[in-house]
């Protein structure tokens, strides 16, 4: 769907607070003509019929009266304006966060972070002034205008004509300006996209830049894109404020005819004060919410060049194609359920095959450790086994049911993952322990922490649970930021637990404590170990050798080692 089309199916969404806001500004409106003509009454009281003060009580307390009534509809608009793009971000947004979850890791994965991340955050927040202030103010420069026309075409129709006549010529200048800007906002944001996903980029590997002395050289090719972006950017204000200034100027000369106009016809007669008065103070009302349909303008042109991100992810294919399951009933709560993969196989997008015809179970409660070479599938099994990847073909199967028809927040309730890079967010630790149980004491975490072998660093900690760890766990080691996510894993309760290269980057003592870690994650529950170091696995129910995407062996250590078969190999090959 092309952008403009998607603007206008989205008003449903906000319809009923927009059209408030454009009610409550055209209540302004009728209000505020009422007021001129209250004001050019009292002038006309105050300097030509020498009126008493005693006598002009009931025409001030109704002008206080309409000056205090319309200051709260300007209130009310402004609430339901907030209320339209409250409403239109949290419903994209929603979408958006749906449709990334839909389309899959994999794809997630080839994506620039910082391009989606500003398509979430300032290109859903630019749709804000399009619903909340483009709308109500292009339906407002037309009402507003006809009824102080209708006002003013009877009293002077020579000042109406004059309004008739110029009117026009504002939004026809705007939008011929307009469309100028339009493309270079468009390509402002595809600017901002790219600088956005290049700086996030360059933040993430600071530490490999610095490794390899490129810290220059980065900051160089960042310093070049930000002054393309500037120089774009004052672009886009040059034409935005040339457009202003024709605006002004067309509104400005105009008010001045009809003001010279009323002026001449007052010397010789033609017009009374109060009807003159009157439309002097009227004119420039009439343009005003043209003017402000000049200003507002720039926000549709903004929302447009914002949509462009927004509609070409909601309008990507999923990944994969299939449609989600949607049953939610069969497995029983907190219990480890059996697990069997039967002929799956999963091919990447570009063609890769990572799995070919697997067959695999995992009976409740057993811990099953998955080794083999780089390349062997081991990640793309765990995704697999997650529900975060779709087999290509084959069938997975949780207590018997089918899992492609489980809905996929239904059986990742009971999951719980520990990846090779664990994900730890900006936060305290309380804060990064409790996603999956919000509702978990202290006594829990801290169990959990025990249990982990995460206890002690966490105590000593300057603010214990509630010291921030900052995004990542940049203030964690590799062994405490993976015991942590272990104890995570613990506090959740998940009864299938998948545990990603976890030992892959730590160093023999933090490895140690990592394998009690496992010990007592495993304790039951259900939980499948990918592992790069053998030590890791020798205590598992089950070892499985995977080898070109395909089972080589499965069998406990002693078995697999005494076979001497792929294991075995491997074992003599990281042998001291």
């Amino acid at each position: 769907m092309s952008v403009l089309p998607w603007l206008k199916a989205n008003r449903d969404i906000v319809r009923r607070p927009v059209t408030i806001t454009i009610g409550l500004g055209l209540a302004g409106g009728v209000l505020l003509i009422v007021q001129a003509s209250v004001l050019a009454h009292l002038a006309n009281a105050v300097i030509f019929e020498r009126a008493a003060l005693s006598g002009l009580v009931g025409l001030m307390a109704g002008l206080a009266a309409l000056v205090i009534v319309r200051a709260v509809l300007v209130y009310l608009a402004q609430q339901s304006a907030f209320a339209a793009g409250r409403g239109i971000k949290t419903e994209i947004r929603a979408r958006l966060v749906a449709r990334l979850a839909e389309r899959g890791i994999v794809w997630q994965r080839s994506q620039a972070a910082g391009d989606l991340v500003n398509t979430l955050s300032d290109g859903v927040e630019a749709l804000e002034a399009y619903y909340a202030r483009y709308l109500p103010q292009s339906a407002l420069a037309a009402l507003v205008p006809l009824a102080i026309l209708a006002v003013i075409a009877p009293i002077d129709w020579i000042s109406g004509l004059i309004l008739i006549v110029t009117a026009p010529l504002i939004p026809v200048f705007m939008i011929f300006i307009g469309r100028g800007a339009e493309k270079l906002n468009q390509r402002q944001w595809q600017r901002m996209g790219v600088l956005s996903g290049h700086f996030l980029d360059a933040l993430q590997g600071l530490t490999t830049l610095k490794l390899f002395n490129l810290g220059a050289r980065e900051a160089r090719l960042i310093a070049r894109l930000s002054e393309e972006y500037r120089v774009a950017t004052m672009r886009v204000l040059r034409l935005a404020f040339v457009s202003s200034l024709v605006l002004e100027f067309l509104a400005t000369v105009s008010i001045a005819m009809v003001a010279v106009l009323i002026g001449f016809r007052l010397l010789w007669g033609d017009i009374g004060f109060t009807d003159g008065f009157l439309v002097l103070l009227l004119a420039p009302e009439f343009y005003l919410p043209l003017r402000n349909m000049g200003t507002v303008y720039h926000a549709r042109m903004e929302a447009i060049g914002a949509a462009e991100g927004i509609v070409a992810l909601l309008d990507a294919s999923a990944e994969p194609d299939r449609a989600p399951g949607t049953r939610r009933d069969g497995l029983v709560p907190g219990r480890a359920p059996a697990v069997a993969l039967s002929g799956v196989s999963y091919v990447y997008p570009s063609g890769t095959a990572a799995l070919a015809d697997l067959d695999l179970t995992i009976a409740p409660g057993e811990t099953v450790a998955v080794v083999g070479p780089s390349a062997a599938g081991k990640s793309t099994l765990a995704l697999l086994l997650l529900g975060l990847l779709q087999p290509t073909s084959g069938r997975i199967t949780v207590d018997g049911i089918d899992r492609a028809t489980l809905a996929p927040d239904y059986w990742q309730r009971g999951c719980a993952w520990v990846p090779q890079q664990p994900r730890l967010f900006h936060g305290s630790v309380r804060d990064n322990l409790v996603l999956g149980a919000p509702e978990a004491t202290d006594d829990m975490l801290w169990r959990a922490l025990e249990r982990a072998q995460a206890r002690a660093f966490v105590a000593a900690l300057p603010d214990g649970l509630e010291t921030p760890i900052g995004e990542r766990g940049l203030r964690l080691s590799g062994g405490e930021a993976q015991r942590l996510a272990i104890a995570r894993a613990l506090v959740a309760d998940a009864p299938f637990v998948v545990v990603d290269e976890a030992s892959a980057h730590l160093d023999a003592p933090n490895e140690q404590a990592l394998t009690a870690a496992l010990g007592e994650l495993g304790a039951d529950r259900s939980l499948v170990v990918i592992a790069h170091r053998l030590a890791t696995v020798r205590d598992a129910d089950r070892i499985v050798v995977l080898e070109a995407g395909r089972v080589a062996e499965t069998g406990r250590h002693d078995e697999l080692l005494a076979a001497g078969g792929r294991y075995a190999a491997m074992l003599e090959r990281v042998a001291p």
